[in-house]
């Protein structure tokens, strides 16, 4: 009886092994240990393991730990029908860690998606509709990049509660706050590039899109309490080389942002500026320095301030600039694979001085090439649309699926 339980148990013992032994050529293969590795892919990539045929072939056609071999390369990866199995785009991004030029090239193609790649690479793409779906998936993504931090923080946590604001009535009449301080916290930032070269400057034009969520998840029948959608575009011109070298000034930007939260009566708050930007690196340290004016728009009848018309047309706050003022400055210092950020902002007035800092910080998730743990910790006024002028004080923490440099 011993005898056929272990006889049955072998194969999976065999199977473990196999698995474990793979495993091992897989960390090699990580840790640049090609020729430890090469021996342990070659005898899965013959057992018939896309995967192990493909890093196969990307050895022979690189020379990793081996001598080139075009013939072979090319034969490995019409076994792991390679024309479809995008497996390691980032390889030669993975490099030196002290390197600050490696630091900034793995920050800026942290949309690569290894998972999603590999997923690919087991599928059998000989059959000429099947290459044609998987090619749609790929090439799904329009061309839509990352803009601003993506982040979901589902702790954020205000030292005092929110007010309730009521499109019907001014919210001084009916005081009342949400009932918790603490909610989540979110934002999706993406943008579109346009058009390159079109002026002969190096520019290009680009339409980006953020939204930004407070949700009081913590409190009976959970209210999304506010959201601010900002569509903008812009034009972004790189330095010239000279100037580069002088002052260490990477690029301008500059273009046209609105910014509302989409509500109506008394809720509404909207804006509209055109901005300019510079983006400037010292080493490892990085600096966005930002103004803007806001586009001036009616003022609203007097009907709508007694509150008799919440539906009146005109501004929906014509004293915000007192408290967001007119630019504010981006701090991020990479330091290992931590990245700090600091935002200031002020009005620049002596007499009712009002402004905001911002601290953040993010560091990469375990085995994680873009995702983060993401904490920020925001104090002053500008905070959301719906209160900005009101003084908050916050500390958030959660992920962060893209952090930027500038």
């Amino acid at each position: 009886m011993k005898k056929i339980v272990l006889f049955s148990l072998l194969p999976f013992y065999l199977l473990a092994s196999d698995i474990n032994n793979y495993n091992q050529g897989l960390n090699y293969y990580q840790n640049h240990q090609y020729k430890e590795a090469y021996p342990i892919v070659l005898e899965e990539a013959k057992k018939g393991n896309r995967e192990a045929q493909y890093l196969l072939a990307n050895m022979y056609q690189h020379g990793y730990g081996i001598k080139k071999d075009k013939n072979k390369a090319t034969l490995w990866y019409k076994e792991s029908s390679s024309s479809y199995a995008y497996i390691l785009n980032q390889e030669n991004n993975e490099s030196n860690s002290s390197d600050i030029s490696t630091k900034i090239e793995e920050q800026m193609s942290g949309s690569t998606q290894k998972g999603l790649q590999l997923i690919f690479s087991k599928l059998d793409t000989r059959h000429p509709e099947v290459k044609k779906e998987i090619q749609k998936l790929v090439d799904r993504d329009f061309g839509l990049l990352p803009y601003d931090v993506n982040y979901l923080n589902p702790i954020s946590y205000s030292t005092s509660k929110y007010n309730r604001h009521y499109s019907q009535y001014f919210h001084e009449n009916l005081p009342s706050k949400y009932e918790n301080n603490m909610e989540v916290e979110f934002q999706l930032s993406l943008q579109k590039p346009l058009s390159y070269d079109l002026l002969g400057l190096d520019e290009y034009i680009s339409l980006a899109y953020t939204q930004q969520v407070w949700w009081q998840t913590y409190s009976d029948s959970a209210p999304f309490r506010e959201t601010n959608y900002s569509p903008e575009i812009f034009m972004t011109i790189p330095s010239r080389y000279e100037v580069d070298m002088l002052s260490n000034l990477k690029m301008i930007q500059f273009g046209y942002r609105h910014q509302s939260n989409g509500q109506d009566g008394y809720r509404s708050r909207s804006w509209n500026r055109l901005f300019l930007s510079s983006f400037w690196q010292f080493e490892n340290l990085f600096l966005k320095a930002q103004a803007w004016y806001r586009i001036p728009e009616d003022k609203k009848g007097e009907d709508f301030y007694t509150g008799v018309n919440p539906d009146a047309s005109g501004d929906d706050n014509p004293d915000i600039e007192k408290y967001l003022g007119y630019g504010d400055i981006h701090l991020k210092y990479l330091y290992g694979q931590n990245q700090f950020g600091l935002m200031l902002r002020n009005n620049l007035k002596t007499d009712e001085n009002r402004g905001a800092v911002q601290i953040d910080w993010s560091a990469p998730l375990h085995l994680s090439k873009n995702s983060y743990w993401y904490a920020k910790v925001f104090n002053g006024y500008g905070e959301s649309l719906i209160d900005y002028d009101r003084s908050v004080t916050k500390v958030s923490f959660g992920f962060a699926f893209y952090r930027s440099l500038f």
